[in-house]
């Protein structure tokens, strides 16, 4: 039997471990990423502004930002914001959710963005005996929560169209606690078949836990797996309002689940509440029926554009990606190239080890985008390429606190 001292001294340890590593966000390795590439810009601030025509396109944010009512109702909300949540807003926007997902309130999270569900999930599920399962490459974020539970890390390769290959995830941890899939995936953009995610559901390890990470969802046609939610099964789902609804900086995000995985996550959160501003926010978002056909459409179509003058100049885009970020295949050292393309006031993403000549850029606006093609094609036109057995870089994640900032 539990008491109420054991169940407080369990808190409290799960509130520690919860803090043992700083959460992994994309903001934060983006951030991580640049300086250990040598960039200066990250060392902007009060007294190191950024340079008003510098293009940031290395956190697969949206430069459209929050739509028009989003910001409206942040600005109606803000005379109450010396206040709790007194209006329940909370309890009204997981309504909102349960409704547009088919999903009952009790199988809704909701969390300041879907980096701490996706941190404390690993927490709840993983153990120096219960492994984690990702893909390689795949959002790294995952690798932070086993650091702090001591689990044993499986990275399994992508398929050769770049999907996840879901058949060799479930057999390469048979006492796994965690499967993590990114659909679409972080950072090539390319997706992943729901069948092939249904059959990972279905064959994984006993007692362990799918966790699918549809942040990018809404800008692919990639085939949600929220109905599992409702059926029951043991997997989460994460959300979140950053990428397609422009909120990255206010901090919005959804766990879906079961009401008993939901409170194992719940466990580690430490109190950690959604602002009223986030609340409101994405309860507007959400109304906008349609804003995530719009958005789509222009992020699609700029993705479009860039990924065919890539094509046409002979570059190396990896894969079909489908969402707001893609990979290219640079032929050059990926550090380098990042900070050649500082140097003309482009930031774009970071490498991954297993590719360390490949760079990862985010869909920024057609401006933005134009800017980018000029800068690469005078990086690569100045910059000799190599051989990949001339890069001599880790292929171990460098998840340490210093990396993570």
């Amino acid at each position: 039997m539990t008491t109420p001292t054991s169940r407080r001294n369990f808190l409290r340890n799960a509130s520690f471990a919860a803090a043992a590593v700083p959460l992994l966000t994309e903001g934060g390795l983006a951030r991580a990423a640049a300086q250990a590439s040598g960039q200066q810009v990250y060392t902007f601030g009060v007294n190191h502004p950024l340079p008003a025509d510098t293009v940031l396109i290395n956190a697969n944010e949206n430069p459209l930002g929050p739509c028009k009512a989003a910001c409206e109702a942040i600005n109606s909300i803000l005379k109450v914001g010396g206040r709790y949540d007194i209006y329940d807003h909370n309890t009204i926007l997981i309504k909102q959710v349960a409704t547009s997902l088919g999903l009952k309130p009790e199988n809704v999270g909701l969390y300041p963005g879907s980096s701490e569900p996706l941190h404390y999930t690993v927490l709840a599920f993983t153990s120096p005996t219960k492994g984690l399962v990702t893909g390689d490459p795949s959002y790294e974020a995952p690798m932070g929560g086993a650091m702090v539970t001591k689990a044993p890390i499986a990275r399994v390769r992508l398929t050769g169209d770049y999907a996840h290959d879901t058949k060799a995830m479930v057999a390469a941890d048979p006492n796994a606690g965690v499967i993590y899939i990114c659909n679409p995936n972080n950072p090539t953009g390319t997706i992943t078949a729901k069948k092939d995610i249904l059959w990972a559901l279905e064959n994984k390890p006993k007692g362990s836990i799918l966790l699918v990470d549809e942040a990018y969802i809404h800008l692919s046609d990639a085939e949600s797996v929220v109905d599992q939610v409702a059926l029951g099964k043991d997997l989460i789902v994460l959300r979140t309002f950053s990428k397609i609804y422009g909120m990255a900086g206010i901090r919005a995000g959804l766990a879906l689940g079961r009401p008993d995985l939901l409170k194992k996550i719940e466990m580690y959160n430490g109190g950690s509440a959604m602002p009223i501003t986030a609340l409101v926010a994405a309860s507007a978002s959400l109304s906008d029926t349609n804003l995530i056909p719009e958005r789509k459409k222009i992020i699609g179509d700029t993705r479009g554009e860039t990924l065919a003058w890539l094509k046409q100049n002979n570059y190396k885009v990896i894969g079909d990606p489908q969402s707001n970020c893609f990979m290219i295949d640079t032929g050059r050292k990926g550090r380098s190239v990042m900070a050649a393309m500082e140097a003309k006031g482009v930031i774009i993403g970071r490498v991954w080890p297993i590719w360390p000549l490949a760079v990862r850029i985010s869909v920024g606006t057609p401006a933005e985008m134009a800017k980018f093609r000029t800068a690469y094609k005078e990086v690569m036109d100045s910059m000799p390429a190599v051989a990949s057995a001339d890069v001599h870089e880790s292929l171990t994640p460098t998840l340490t606190r210093s990396s993570i900032g």
